[in-house]
């Protein structure tokens, strides 16, 4: 399909800087971590939480490895996309993972939505009201698509003003926290019911979640200034941020609330850790930070992946339709993420959206990994070492996730190899008719 100029995805080199890449990736990070999976990540790790999201973190800068070796060789406005690319062509393998990349994305906008409206309807006395919660969920995904429709230079000042407040503001609740607990965790470690090995793999799976904002930053490669050095640089020190919030935060937790606790408030845990330490006004301040946190992981995770599925459209990997729309590729892609991402914000609760975006997430980091390691680690001057580590880590964890679930809600598994048959023959399909000319 031909398009105009007009109707060509738009980037603007040199308009992001190394800061505002930082604030994004960790704004992303952030809002879909501490907030969203810290219960979730409980119910299976059981006291061994923490760890859980460090072992995450450990994983995560393996992984991290591959985007940083071909970031700094081939910084793309696509970023994921195009590396697939560069590792197996234009190929409905290259167009499949990629758009599992993007599916898990706005799986997690979907994760953080559903976090904000659970978050908010603890400032009202109202009760758990799921309808409620997808309405605002609903609510904050409009708002973000007329954020994005911005300039980006407005995104980047935006993302690092709301990463300065909730930095800022979740350092304090933890920190509070730990004092007030007399930096004790009995609530914790009192609990006799301990996580298999299993189970804490299965958890580590969905910690990984809160680090793999980090690969939204590579998405805005080519409008990053300094690209060859500057996006590894920032995925570097987002992860590095991160896990040390995360660290905090749930030793915190763990000092003010038993394991049964925080399961039982899995979905806004880290609002009911703050009651005991500062009652009501702990409540409000974290509500509040937790808000922001959301609002601004979810504008620029739409930012980071609207921009890629518009490199993968450029690329004529995926099939595109104005639909009657005016405007560029790039605004049509944000359309079709918001719309996405609403649509299972009203149909998933929590624990599905993020299972579901773990498995997409890990199938096509094990795609990445592979394709460096196959094709690319002597052009990209990669360790092979690494690489093999990172895939067994992924296929590790994958496997014991798979295991967890296929045990509790097989429901996940079927809707997630549903989505795996439709994404690869869908992509098969589409590229066999565009090169026989049917």
């Amino acid at each position: 399909m031909e398009h105009s100029d007009e109707n060509s995805s738009e980037y603007k080199e040199n308009s992001l800087t190394l800061t505002g890449a930082v604030a994004m990736g960790t704004g992303v990070m952030i809002g879909a971590g501490i907030f969203a999976l810290t219960g979730q990540v409980a119910e299976l790790a059981k006291q061994w939480f923490p760890l859980a999201f460090l072992a995450a973190a450990i994983v995560a800068s393996f992984s991290a490895y591959s985007y940083v070796k071909m970031a700094h060789a081939y910084p793309s406005a696509g970023g994921i996309a195009m590396f697939l690319e560069k590792a197996y062509g234009k190929t409905a393998l290259t167009g499949a993972f990629a758009l599992l990349m993007y599916f898990s994305m706005i799986i997690n906008e979907s994760l953080v939505a559903k976090t904000f409206g659970t978050y908010t309807l603890q400032l009202f006395n109202v009760g758990e009201n799921e309808w409620l919660v997808v309405a605002l969920g609903v609510g904050l995904l409009a708002f973000t698509f007329f954020v994005n429709i911005l300039s980006n230079e407005f995104i980047e000042k935006l993302s690092f003003f709301t990463a300065f407040i909730k930095i800022g503001g979740i350092a304090l609740f933890a920190i509070g926290g730990l004092w007030a607990s007399g930096f004790s965790f009995e609530n914790t470690s009192s609990n006799q019911t301990g996580a298999g090995p299993g189970e804490f793999l299965g958890a580590v799976a969905l910690a990984i979640l809160a680090y793999k904002g980090f690969t939204t930053i590579t998405n805005s490669g080519g409008e990053l200034k300094n690209p060859h050095k500057n996006v590894g640089r920032a995925i570097i020190i987002s992860i590095a941020l991160c896990l040390v919030l995360y660290m905090l935060v749930t030793l915190a937790v763990g000092g003010s609330l038993t394991v049964d606790e925080i399961i039982k408030a899995k979905d806004y845990s880290l609002a009911e850790a703050a009651r005991p330490a500062f009652g009501d006004y702990g409540v409000w301040f974290t509500v509040l930070f937790a808000i922001v946190a959301t609002v601004s992981g979810v504008i620029a995770s739409v930012f980071a992946v609207s921009r890629m599925l518009a490199m993968l459209t450029d690329m004529k990997l995926v099939p595109h339709s104005h639909f009657g729309m005016p405007g560029s590729i790039q605004k049509h892609t944000l359309v079709y993420t918001v719309v996405m991402a609403m649509l299972l914000t009203v149909f998933f609760d929590l624990s599905r959206i993020a299972s579901l975006g773990a498995i997409f997430y890990l199938i096509m980091d094990i795609a990445i990994h592979w394709g460096v390691f196959y094709h690319l680690r002597k052009e990209v001057k990669a360790s092979s070492l690494v690489l093999i580590t990172a895939m067994i880590l992924d296929v590790v964890i994958l496997g014991a996730f798979l295991v967890v679930k296929a045990q509790a809600d097989m429901l996940v598994i079927y809707v997630s190899l549903a989505g795996l048959i439709l994404i690869f023959l869908g992509e098969w399909l589409f590229l066999h008719k565009n090169q026989t000319g049917d």
